[in-house]
Formats: structure tokens, sequence, C-alpha cells
């Protein structure tokens, strides 16, 4: 048989590899660790009870040439195949698309995709970042060590796409996308402005000129929560928004009372 047809013939939906796992906590064969993740929680059970496999507890591997079952390692011990052009021990991890630019990196304890020299590791955030946001992006601890807020899958070892919001959460940027196609500008954590939204606060002042108050209301005052900087503020009631006089965002909420004062003794 031709070893470079192989890898037309063997694989899954995940990776394009020549080689099957032997899943560790059910002893049932399956294509790649996702594979059997899908698998088994296609039921739709609740997230607490997700059963899946962490990549390190792998211990054995069938050859998809040969069948033989066999310690992980990248070269069949039977057939002597080659089961993933790349090849990571720590992680018993094989794939045969090294178009991916796959590396291991130490920090995270995983492999990425993307090429090491594009990406760098912040240990702050436990998670490797774009070196576009090297000097830019905001620090949170364990930025990716959560689920999405909005589909709940964990965000930290996913296979698509991750969006970091100017606050410094992380999102699917496919959840992120849906998000802004309903018209949902926020961060679901921390409620601050999820984009640039300049031209959006100028429209509103727009509206907000264009739209005065009846003479009733001309004088009411609330007091409003800046969920962009933070800031509580004194303002007049509009019926449209509220703008923080501090960075002048719109991005605010009423609240019941003035900013907290040290109580005096």
């Amino acid at each position: 048989m031709d070893l470079d047809l192989v890898s037309e013939q063997y694989g899954c939906a995940h990776y394009m590899r020549r080689c099957k796992i032997r899943a560790p906590c059910c002893g049932e064969v399956f294509g790649c660790r996702h594979c059997h993740n899908e698998a088994k929680n296609s039921l739709g059970i609740g997230i607490n009870d997700r059963h899946e496999i962490p990549r390190h507890e792998i211990k054995k591997v069938i050859c998809s040439l040969c069948n033989k079952e066999q310690d992980v390692q990248q070269n069949c011990s039977s057939c002597g195949i080659c089961m993933g052009k790349y090849f990571c021990k720590k992680c018993n991890f094989f794939d045969d698309d090294v178009s991916k630019d796959q590396y291991h990196c130490e920090g995270c304890g995983i492999c990425r995709t993307g090429g090491v020299d594009k990406f760098f590791h912040c240990d702050k955030c436990g998670c490797c970042y774009s070196n576009v946001l090297r000097d830019s992006h905001v620090c949170v601890e364990g930025a990716m060590h959560h689920n999405c807020p909005v589909c709940f899958e964990y965000l930290f070892d996913s296979t698509k796409d991750i969006s970091v919001l100017q606050c410094g959460h992380t999102i699917h940027l496919e959840c992120l996308n849906e998000m802004r196609a309903h018209h949902h500008f926020s961060c679901p954590v921390c409620s601050r402005s999820a984009c640039d939204m300049s031209d959006a606060w100028k429209k509103l002042d727009e509206e907000v000129a264009a739209t005065p108050m009846p003479e009733f209301y001309s004088k009411k005052m609330i007091w409003i929560l800046c969920n962009d900087c933070g800031v509580t503020s004194n303002v007049n009631f509009h019926v449209l928004a509220h703008k923080c006089p501090s960075c002048c965002s719109y991005n605010t909420r009423e609240t019941r009372a003035g900013p907290a004062t040290r109580s005096r003794v």
C-alpha cells in the first residue's frame, strides 16, 4: 500500500492522522479525544456532568494501517508508519497537517497552532496571545481558564477562534459575532464595551440633543454608574440614554444612590 495515501484514507473530522486512541475512561476507540467528547456529550447533559478525556491521560493508540494497539509513539511499532507528521509526546497529540504550524507551549502545557514565532505566552493571563497584543492587551488572571460566557464551552483548549475583548475577557469569535448581530456590544462578564463605540456615542449625542425633555423633567437628576470607566456621576435624566461625564460613554446604568462615602466615627 502507498503510505502517502494513508493520510487521505484515515483520520477524523478534527485531525488528519494515522492512528486512533483508546479512551482511558471508557476503554472505547475513537478518532481523537474530540470525537470521544462529542460522542459522549451529545445527549444535552449539564455542564458539570460533561464526560471528557484529559489529553495527558491517553496511554494507548491504534495504528490506522495495521490496527496494532501500542503505547503512544510517533511511528507504529508494527508496520513503522508515521502516525502523525507533527507529534507531541507531552500532549499525546498527532496531526499530519503541519500547515497549522503547531507548537507546544510550556506555559499553557498544551499544543497550540499558528506558529511559535507569532504568539507569546502571558504568565498572568495564563495563555497564549498573538504578538499583536503583546503591549496592548489588558491582563486578566486566568483569562481563558473558564467557559465561554455565551456558549459555555471551555475556552482554554477550544479549537475555535477566540477573541480578546478590550476589557481583557475572552469569548469565542463566533459567539461575539452572534452577539453583535443581535445588537449586544458589551462584555457578558463585566459589561464594559466590547469594541470601539465612539461612532455610536456620537449618534446618541445627536438623538439626545434632538429629543428635549418636557419641562417637568428638565431639572430631574439621577445617579449613574459607568460600565466603561467605573465612575459614579449625578446627571440630568433623559428618556433615551445617560452619558458619563467622565469618559463620554453611554454604556451606563442608573443607581439608587450616589457614590459610597466613608462613615464618620
